[in-house]
């Protein structure tokens, strides 16, 4: 059960409900966590920014699900596992991919791996890596400075863990059928 009430575009704090329509218009649905989100306008205001900084960066959308599937996974998070696990799936990622992802496994597409490796990393390490790790990420293909958005996407998925987890949020029916076992 939801420990706080999930407020809607019309009962949300003024300085939320822009926000609020902006998200429910680019997902097609305003996602259970961003309604959760939108009792503060800080923290949804806050997120949408760094959300819509980190859609725009140098990473493509299967990439971005990869990173944000294994944040989830390694921040045990069961929303955003589903939720991600369903936008891998739509977003173009294999099912063995992201079976692997879930199950913690590196993706047998290098960059994938490299990306999830990286991700992982920085969540278990607290960000203190070594060039080695870095210099392997690289290899991969991506640039040294592409470190920093796997960065905010740490920040990103910690903000959606952190809320979903302390709230409660319910997880909608769209991502049901991606619900870890556990959970």
């Amino acid at each position: 059960m939801s420990l706080f009430t999930l407020p809607t575009i019309d009962t949300a704090p003024e300085a939320s409900r822009p926000t609020m329509q902006a998200l429910r218009e680019n997902f097609g649905f305003l996602p259970n966590v961003l309604a959760t989100m939108g009792a503060n306008p800080v923290l949804l205001n806050g997120f949408a920014g760094a959300f819509g900084a980190y859609h725009g960066g140098g990473f493509d959308e299967c990439e971005r699900q990869v990173l944000l599937l294994t944040n989830a996974v390694t921040l045990r998070c069961p929303w955003t596992i589903a939720a991600h696990s369903t936008f891998a799936l739509e977003d173009g990622l294999t099912v063995q991919e992201v079976d692997d992802l879930r199950a913690g496994r590196l993706p047998a597409n290098p960059r994938y791996a490299a990306l999830s490796r990286l991700a992982r990393l920085i969540l278990e390490k607290h960000g203190v890596i070594s060039d080695r790790e870095i210099t392997a990420f690289t290899a991969a293909g991506f640039v040294k400075e592409q470190v920093f958005e796997v960065i905010l996407s740490v920040g990103l998925s910690t903000m959606t863990a952190a809320t979903t987890n302390l709230a409660r949020t319910p997880i909608e029916d769209h991502f049901m059928a991606q619900v870890p076992s556990a959970a």
